[in-house]
């Protein structure tokens, strides 16, 4: 018998053997299924880690500060400030403010002290005023209006309107900088600096 029979006839003889033709569907079915599986479950893996990513990134975005100026300044720093029963007008030269996403703000500015005593002149040169719940210096404080000087050395300590204490913070004196001002802001990586003169403390939204 030729080769080419003997291949033939053994070929018709596995077609005619049904468990063969039951079986063998069944066999590839699941080689495949092994195939497919591993590659649907990487792709829904990469599918949730793009999604994180994309949420994430979303939310750096919206928390970024971005520091204002010219007219987006002045539309929201107030021309005075009211603090332990005075109200002062604001050094506009000497004012700042940020934004942290689309409508959170920090507004910063120091005021004219001439009018209180000198026990209040000692520790109050400014005021702080943000719309929701930040950080400064690493301390947590609540929204609200405040004033702030540096009545401790090395220190920022934010007051309520009254005049009493709220949080009280070291600040960090910046050698490089080149044109100290009285007051400015800054970016950071960890948010935002509010400088008085070289020294600063960073300000970040909670």
């Amino acid at each position: 018998m030729s080769e080419r029979r003997m291949i033939q006839e053994s070929y018709e003889l596995f077609l005619r053997n049904r468990a063969w033709r039951i079986c063998l569907p069944i066999v590839l079915k699941r080689i495949v299924c092994r195939e497919v599986n591993p590659m649907k479950h990487r792709l829904k893996s990469f599918c949730v880690g793009l999604a994180l990513f994309a949420v994430v990134g979303s939310v750096a975005a919206q928390e970024s500060p971005a520091i204002l100026a010219g007219a987006e300044l002045t539309r929201v720093v107030p021309s005075g400030f009211y603090f332990q029963g005075l109200s002062a007008p604001t050094q506009m030269r000497n004012s700042a403010a940020a934004r942290f996403g689309r409508d959170r703000y920090v507004i910063c500015g120091l005021v004219d002290t001439s009018g209180y005593s000198t026990d209040v002149r000692a520790k109050y040169v400014g005021f702080l005023i943000t719309d929701s719940p930040i950080t400064v210096g690493g301390e947590s404080l609540p929204a609200g209006a405040y004033g702030f000087g540096f009545a401790s050395e090395g220190k920022l300590t934010v007051m309520d309107l009254g005049g009493k204490d709220v949080i009280s913070v070291a600040v960090t004196n910046d050698k490089t900088l080149r044109r100290p001002r009285p007051l400015m802001m800054a970016m950071d990586s960890a948010g935002l600096r509010l400088y008085s003169g070289k020294d600063y403390v960073v300000i970040a939204a909670k």
